[in-house]
């Protein structure tokens, strides 16, 4: 499978405290959001394996690998009833015999997913994306109404860094990424989800050249909830909620299995071996995706969450493709999000179709050896909180990125001003009013953008 992230990013990074952009802008081009399996060759190494009830799985695992001539192991069981299972080896045709066995409900890859955004703040001029009347999605009518207070909305993505703009706003979350190698921590799971960067060298994660790290879900995070009326930098959509940082992408990206489970544990579900979550979201933010169908596990998963009453919302992802064959952005009880640019038109990246239920603002920069670009547009982007470190942490700033993976925070803030006005709303009732209350879309969508542009104000006003 293709290995890319699903981020379509041009990083402008301003100093802290400054107003205007400076430093070099490096080309960002659009990338395939593929789906990558744990795999060699093509071959997956991690399945998920769902087996039926009372079925001797040690037996089943031996037999498969005595056929094959590779050994299976069990590694754990996820909160959604599945086992990760991981084989020593590629071994064509495994998947088919594990789907053959008659002791095994279902079993599927363990695919990656990749990181596929009036108060006095005084970067909040730069915020085309809240106030401007084309491309924003009116949020100041929305903020006399709501701030998001008391409503925690949790950010499963690369992790947190410090920032003055967000620390305030951490709530204590969870590493759920199991490989050390990924997590770049030294363990697996763990209870510091600190981003460690998710840098890579030309030649790893299927990529010709190398790339600096992303910070991709500080920025996220900051579009959700970076603090308003604080005098520091930039306003979040919802201002005064707070974050639950859960790490589930590291370098390469992650698993669909630490991803499962780490929706059903941010949405207040038990998952083995983990801590209960003190601070149960009652919004999770996926701007992560790869290709393919909705895999059973994250059915599970998003349906557990749906059933404790939180609404998840998902990247259409950067493919310029149609959002049915991305994962879990066409799964059903999400909000799927497409992106368009300053002018309201579908971002050149984003996905579009009829899986997609709204569109938000995701930024489109172009650069000049762009066509048909002429000048640079960083101001076209989404400015929000991240981090100057190439490779790990360094210090605070302030930057653009464009992407589905921007728009889908902007939706994940909007649910929680709507649910800090009326905290009964069910993810369902929160689907029907994002889309009852969206606008038509403000220049063209080919292919489908859903029910139009967020309206915070008339959404927020309507619950």
């Amino acid at each position: 499978m293709k290995r890319s992230r699903v981020m379509v990013f041009v990083a402008g990074a301003t100093a802290l405290a400054a107003a205007t952009f400076a430093g070099p802008v490096p080309a960002g081009a659009q990338a395939p959001a593929g789906a990558e399996a744990v795999s060699i060759d093509g071959q997956s190494e991690q399945f998920i394996v769902q087996f039926k009830a009372g079925a001797d799985r040690g037996q089943a695992l031996r037999a498969v690998g005595a056929r094959l001539g590779v050994t299976l192991s069990d590694q754990r069981q996820l909160a959604v009833g599945a086992h990760v299972v991981t084989v020593n080896r590629r071994a064509a045709g495994l998947l088919a015999a594990l789907q053959a066995r008659g002791e095994v409900e279902y079993a599927e890859p363990d695919t990656l997913m990749h990181a596929m955004s009036t108060p006095n703040d005084p970067n909040y001029p730069q915020q085309w994306d809240y106030y401007e009347p084309t491309g924003g999605m009116n949020l100041p009518g929305a903020w006399d109404l709501a701030t998001g207070t008391g409503v925690v909305v949790a950010v499963l993505d690369t992790g947190k860094t410090s920032h003055p703009d967000l620390d305030a706003h951490w709530l204590p979350g969870y590493d759920f990424i199991s490989s050390s190698a990924t997590a770049r921590d030294g363990n697996g799971r763990d209870s510091n989800p600190q981003d460690e960067g998710d840098w890579y060298a030309a030649g790893e994660c299927g990529q010709a050249t190398g790339s600096n790290s992303s910070w991709h879900g500080t920025h996220v995070a900051g579009t959700v909830a970076a603090i308003g009326n604080n005098g520091v930098g930039v306003a979040g959509v919802a201002y005064n909620a707070k974050v639950l940082p859960v790490r589930v992408l590291g370098k390469c990206g992650g698993t669909s299995s630490d991803i499962a489970d780490a929706i059903v544990w941010a949405s207040g579900g038990s998952v083995a071996g983990v801590p209960a979550n003190a601070n149960p979201a009652k919004v999770i933010n996926l701007s992560l995706g790869g290709s393919g169908a909705c895999s059973q596990t994250y059915r599970r998963a998003i349906s557990s969450a749906n059933s404790r009453g939180t609404t998840v919302v998902v990247a259409a992802g950067n493919s310029n493709a149609d959002a049915s064959g991305f994962t879990p952005a066409n799964c059903a009880g999400v909000v799927t999000v497409a992106a368009l640019d300053r002018a309201g038109n579908r971002a050149f990246y984003s996905n579009f179709g009829a899986t997609v239920e709204v569109s938000a603002p995701g930024g489109e920069v172009r650069l000049e050896t762009d066509p048909p670009g002429t000048r640079s547009t960083p101001q076209d982007g989404i400015l929000s909180t991240l981090n100057d470190g190439a490779t790990t942490p360094g210090s605070p700033i302030y930057s653009t990125y464009m992407g589905t993976s921007m728009a889908a925070p902007h939706v994940a803030g909007l649910v929680a001003l709507m649910l800090s006005k009326n905290p009964g709303l069910t993810p369902s009732q929160v689907l029907t009013a994002l889309q009852g209350h969206a606008r038509p879309i403000p220049g063209s969508c080919g292919g489908g953008c859903g029910a139009g542009l967020v309206d915070a104000a008339a959404t927020v006003a309507a619950v």
